[in-house]
């Protein structure tokens, strides 16, 4: 994966998970088999409290980067959790769903980033928000001088 907004916002998914004792992260660059994202970060859980609290950490730490979440599956006691950040999509699984879903499997085409690496290397860019476009301001009427 080259070193861009989303790269840098995996590695903060990564880390917060990481920390918070995700098990079995795994990070998919899916950019070529897919037109709606870029990556998949795929993590497992122990039990749906475990899920919640690795919900509510991701969204605290998006929330403080001004990261915009498109959007977020949360059935209650679904064992599957899904967090939409555009060009990367968070799916958070019990281990019963991690293995009925096989995500890996459906993506097996996909490019296969090294967490340890990931979590590894030095911060590269910056995690940013994309820029709305800026419109022209509005054009004011001349006036000629005569009433």
């Amino acid at each position: 994966m080259k070193a861009t907004p989303s790269l840098a916002l995996v590695k903060l998914c990564c880390a917060v998970l990481d920390d918070k004792k995700a098990a079995d992260l795994r990070v998919l660059d899916v950019s070529a088999q897919s037109s709606i994202t870029d990556c998949l970060i795929l993590a497992t859980g122990t039990s749906e409290p475990h899920l919640r609290a690795l919900r509510v950490e991701i969204e605290k730490v998006l929330d403080a980067g001004k990261v915009h979440i498109v959007g977020m599956e949360t059935a209650q006691e679904s064992g599957w959790i899904v967090i939409d950040l555009f060009d990367v999509m968070i799916h958070l699984f019990t281990p019963e769903n991690r293995a009925k879903y096989r995500l890996e499997h459906l993506w097996k085409d996909a490019v296969e980033v090294s967490v340890p690496k990931l979590l590894a290397a030095p911060a590269t860019a910056k995690v940013v928000k994309p820029k709305a476009k800026k419109r022209p301001a509005p054009r004011k009427k001349k006036t000629s001088g005569k009433k």
